[in-house]
This record gives structure tokens, C-alpha cells and sequence, in this order.
């Protein structure tokens, strides 16, 4: 029986070597046994429920699997398990009172429903409301903060060749490590190598350390914020 296509097959699969750990397989550049997430669209989901939450990512990246990680970030928070209870309705609602002596109250009208989005231009020669900035405000937006940090692994020249960056949802890099999203929004984390050897890596991501009003955030943030 002649086997030496056999071996000429598992040479061209794994080096020079007919082990198949996929560390010899980077002998010719092949990824056949990779099994990172090298790319956004088959990136490992990671699903959010709760806040605050800190995650820790520790492995290698690089030329012994692929020299791009993504994660994607999935938050599905659901405020009323977040406050429980006692929630807080300053978050939720619109505060009024009401004065059961005032004879200009009229017993026969409804609450009515106000949306500040809809109210905007004169109908039948009614003027749309006008809303102080403190009401307006008080609106609750719900929005959480992401912060992603690259602890590093305290090699100078490993930490060089090494980056870790937020996309968003429309796979767009963003330009810092702080983001707002929505609370059922996603977002993804992409592990790059900038060298052609295997790099290990030490990230921290910190979910919702800080959960507010959209319309409540200052104005110095609102570069973080991701619609």
C-alpha cells in the first residue's frame, strides 16, 4: 500500500508534524482548526442580565488560532428586576399633584398622556405645549455605561503588539473605552494581535457601573453616548 499521499496530505495540514494540536498548523498560515472568533459575524455572544457586572478576559491571540477575536455583547436588563419592588418612581413617571379644592378642576376629563415627540407643530389652531427643561428632564431614558480596560500583562514588548477596542452595534470601531447604550442594546469587543507571534492578553469590561437617564447625562458624555 502506498501511504505517501496520506503523508504529504497531513504535512500540507500540519506542518511538519502529524499531531493535530492546532499550534502546528501555523506552520503554513492554515486556520482550518482555529476555532476563535475571527470575525463579527460568528463572533461568541456574551449575554448581560444584570448590572453591575465585571467580566475578565484572559488568552492569547495571534498567529496560533487568528489574529482577530470579537465578542459580542448582548444586555437584556429589565429595569423592574434591576430596582426590584421598591422601584423608584422619580425614574419611571412624570410627577404631579393635584388639588381636589381647585373649583377649575373638571371631574369629567381623563389623565392625559404626554409625548413630546408627536406635540410639535400647531393642529386645528392649537399650539403645542410647552415643556419646562426640569419636566422635560425627569423623562427617564434608561441608559448603561460600558468600560472596557486592558490591564496589560505587564511585558512591554507583548503589550506593544496588543490592542483591545469597542465596536458598536453597526460594527463601526469606536474611539474610546467608555461607551452608553440602551439597556437592551448590544455592542461588540474585538481582540487584536499586531505581530505575527501568539500574544496573551489580560482585559477587564465593567457593565454598568453607571445606569441614568439619557437626558440626565452631562454634556462632557455625550461623546460616549451610542444611540
Amino acid at each position: 500500500m502506498n501511504v505517501t499521499a496520506e503523508i504529504l496530505r497531513n504535512h500540507e495540514l500540519y506542518g511538519g508534524s502529524d499531531s493535530t494540536n492546532p499550534a502546528y498548523s501555523s506552520s503554513n498560515k492554515s486556520l482550518n482548526y482555529a476555532v476563535r472568533s475571527n470575525s463579527m459575524l460568528n463572533a461568541q455572544v456574551e449575554r448581560v442580565t444584570a448590572i453591575p457586572s465585571v467580566f475578565n478576559y484572559q488568552d492569547s491571540v495571534g498567529l496560533f488560532g487568528a489574529e482577530n477575536i470579537f465578542i459580542k455583547v448582548q444586555l437584556d436588563i429589565d429595569k423592574q428586576k434591576l430596582f426590584g419592588p421598591e422601584i423608584d418612581r422619580s425614574l419611571t413617571y412624570l410627577e404631579a399633584t393635584s388639588d381636589p379644592e381647585d373649583p377649575t378642576a373638571d371631574i369629567y376629563y381623563s389623565a392625559a398622556d404626554m409625548n413630546f415627540n408627536i406635540d410639535t407643530t400647531t393642529v386645528n389652531d392649537y399650539e403645542p405645549a410647552l415643556v419646562s427643561a426640569e419636566v422635560n428632564a425627569s423623562v427617564f431614558k434608561p441608559i448603561v455605561s460600558i468600560d472596557l480596560q486592558n490591564l496589560k500583562t505587564g511585558n512591554k514588548y507583548i503589550d506593544s503588539w496588543f490592542d483591545v477596542r469597542l465596536y458598536t452595534k453597526y460594527r463601526e470601531e469606536f474611539a474610546y473605552d467608555r461607551m452608553f447604550i440602551k439597556p437592551n442594546d448590544y455592542f461588540y469587543i474585538g481582540f487584536h494581535a499586531r505581530n505575527t507571534k501568539r500574544l496573551p492578553y489580560n482585559v477587564s469590561m465593567t457593565v454598568g457601573e453607571e445606569y441614568l437617564s439619557e437626558n440626565l447625562l452631562p454634556p462632557e458624555d455625550r461623546k460616549y453616548f451610542v444611540s
